[in-house]
Parts: structure tokens; sequence; C-alpha cells
């Protein structure tokens, strides 16, 4: 990558992509295969992120973050995820779902009291929208918050599921209904600290990939959250939801771009090494279509994250959407991790099934991206929905 082919690439944007690849190959990598077999939260590594500025890149330096662009950030979350999904995802979360939500809709005091602790890494936030029976849709979501007869607090019960960082979290931006009846219209949003009476963590999944990223339920039993950690107005809480997703979204396709490069390089250089038939198996005209295949992939999936850093970086200034962008980055560079490592595994054969080497990982870690943060199909309906201007 060069700055004459993208001439949008500064200097500062190389210095904090080529920092977390020093850090993700010299930190992370020894440890990748470690955790992701025990499935334990990677602690001191997410706290060196934290003190290298990788959990608050966009985040403003008052607020305790490294105050840079939304290129940045998809610059080092690819290059962290390269070496371990895991990390990445969490990197993902506390940059894009929390520290993102809180800076455009929150108070000066919720900035200051959630924004900066969690920037800085010393304290690991969450978001929370799926429910056990609401997942895609949003609107039908079973848990409650209700306002206290002094009005000074909400009383939340319910039960939330798949909320990656949940066994860890201090702090959790969530997703409620307040005016049921309305709908998605009638969801809030609330930060919600983890220490509190009434907040419960429930199982934790195990699960397929990102092992390492802790994700789990969480319960409320009549917890009093003060009305001063309501994120927005009664009733935004939708709106706030799809907008954070917007941005989380291209981190998911970094995250993604990272798995299939990391795939992509190991498949190149297993066909310049490995013999069959008395030459190697990149000679072979079928291993050189799928190298080739998957290389227009990558490259066509980084081109859709750059483009949709810039949006993003655009909108801040003037206001636009930039749903269509990262929608369409998350998608292609998702389905590409997919395919991608799908076909390194069958380059690599036995070996790519084995655990002796990371090609087994990244499969496994590639599915995800597909689901979390709103699947394929909904990408897919949201793309269109941009294109005809039809619900």
């Amino acid at each position: 990558m060069t700055t004459e082919l993208f001439p949008f690439i500064t200097e500062e944007h190389i210095m904090i992509r080529d920092a977390a690849r020093d850090f993700a190959q010299n930190a992370i990598a020894p440890i990748a295969a470690q955790f992701d077999e025990t499935g334990d939260f990677p602690s001191e590594t997410i706290k060196q992120m934290g003190q290298l500025g990788f959990m608050g890149i966009e985040v403003p330096e008052k607020y305790g973050g490294a105050g840079m662009d939304t290129l940045a950030y998809a610059l080092a979350l690819t290059e962290i995820s390269k070496v371990d999904a895991s990390h990445g995802t969490i990197m993902s979360v506390n940059n894009s779902l929390f520290c993102h939500g809180i800076l455009k809709f929150g108070t000066e005091e919720q900035k200051q009291n959630y924004v900066v602790p969690v920037a800085s890494g010393a304290k690991i936030g969450a978001y929370s929208l799926t429910e056990p029976m609401s997942g895609s849709d949003a609107g039908t979501m079973r848990s409650r918050a209700v306002l206290s007869e002094t009005g000074s607090h909400y009383i939340i019960n319910g039960r939330k599921s798949w909320v990656t960082s949940a066994p860890v979290a201090d702090v959790i931006v969530l997703f409620t209904m307040t005016q049921p009846e309305k709908g998605h219209k009638g969801v809030t949003a609330f930060i919600i600290e983890t220490d509190k009476p009434g907040f419960e963590r429930g199982k934790k999944e195990p699960k397929l990939g990102i092992r390492a990223s802790a994700t789990g339920e969480i319960l409320f039993t009549d917890y009093e959250c003060p009305i001063e950690n309501r994120l927005g107005a009664e009733g935004e809480g939708f709106k706030i939801a799809m907008t954070v997703l917007d941005a989380g979204r291209i981190g998911i396709a970094s995250q993604a771009l990272g798995i299939a490069e990391a795939a992509l390089e190991a498949s190149i250089e297993y066909a310049k090494l490995r013999e069959a038939f008395g030459q190697k198996i990149g000679q072979f005209q079928m291993i050189q279509q799928k190298l080739a295949d998957m290389k227009c992939r990558v490259d066509a999936s980084r081109l859709l994250v750059y483009q949709a850093a810039l949006a993003k970086q655009r909108a801040m200034e003037t206001g636009e959407r930039y749903g269509l962008e990262a929608s369409m980055a998350k998608l292609f560079a998702s389905e590409t991790a997919m395919w991608v490592a799908t076909q390194a595994v069958q380059i690599h054969g036995g070996m790519g099934y084995s655990k002796e080497l990371p090609i087994e990982r990244y499969f496994r870690d590639a599915k995800i991206t597909e689901i979390y943060e709103g699947t394929s199909e909904i990408q897919r309906m949201v793309i269109s929905r941009y294109l005809t201007g039809l619900r």
C-alpha cells in the first residue's frame, strides 16, 4: 500500500497502521492460539491496546482518545484482526459501538464519566441490543424500562443476549423498551454501570469463533438507572442504535478484511513451499485460480472499507448519512473473509484443518462477520432500500 495509490492515506495513517501491526505481531500473535483454545479474556493485551490509543482512536484527546479519524481506525483494526479477530472484536465494540454512540448522543457529563475511561483502556465498554427473541427485529424486544414515580430513575427488567464483552464489561450502552406500544419508536437507550444492584451476568456463550472475545447474557431485575444516564431522549433509542451500527459496520468490515488478508498471505506462502507431484502447488492452475480470485476479492474489500471510512469522515462535517457505504463494505468484506478463509483451508489441505496452523481459526472467526451487527441478509435489505427509497 502506497500513498501514491491512495493519496488520502497520510503519514500519520501509516504510523498508526504500523504501530498496530507491530503490536499485533509482537504482543498478540504469541498468545492468540492459547486464548482461542481457553476462551479466556485477554485482559493484559487489551489494557496495553488502551495505553497505545487503540481503544479510542476516533475519540478526541480531551476524552482520553487518540483524536484520529475513521480511516486511521480502519487501518489499525485491520492489522489487529489480521493477527487475532478476537482482539479486533473487543477493539471494534469499544470504539464504534460504545464510544461513538456516547460521543454523538451523550451529554458532556456522560462523555467525561464513561468515554474517558473506556477510550483509555481503563474500563471495558459494551453494547446491548439483541434479546433471546429479538435480533434483527429490534421492535419486538421484551425488556422494559419504566420511569419511577419520582421521575429520578428508570426501573429496568429483562434479559439481553449475545452481548460482546458482557462477562467483563464495566459499562454498557443498553437499548430497551420504554413505550412498547410504539414498537421500534418506543425504544430508549441507557448507560448501564454493571457494578450496581439489579444487574447480573448470565451464561457465557460457547462460541465457534472469536472465542477470546467474551460474549454472554445480561439480566436486569429492578435495576435502577438514574435519569441522567439515559442516552438521548425517550423513544430515540432505535435511531441511536441504527446510527451507531453504521459506524460499527465499518469496524466489522475492517475486521473481516484483516481475516481475509491473513488467510490470503498464508495461502500464498504455502503455495510457494508445498510440493506435490514433483512441483510447487502454486504451479497448478487450480491453485493459481484460487489465489487470483482471493486477491481480487481482498483488494475490492479494502477499497470498499476505505470508501466507507471516508464517507463517515465526510458525514462528520456535512451530516450526511453513510449507511449505504458502511453496509456495502460490511457485506462484501464479511462474505469475502468467509470465502477466502474457506479457500485457504482447501489450499492447505489437512494442515488447513489442523490446529497446528491458524488457518482453521481464520475460518471459524470469519463466519461471525456475516452475522453480527446486521446479517448479510439485513445488509442487502439496507442497500436495496438506499437504492430504491422503498421500505
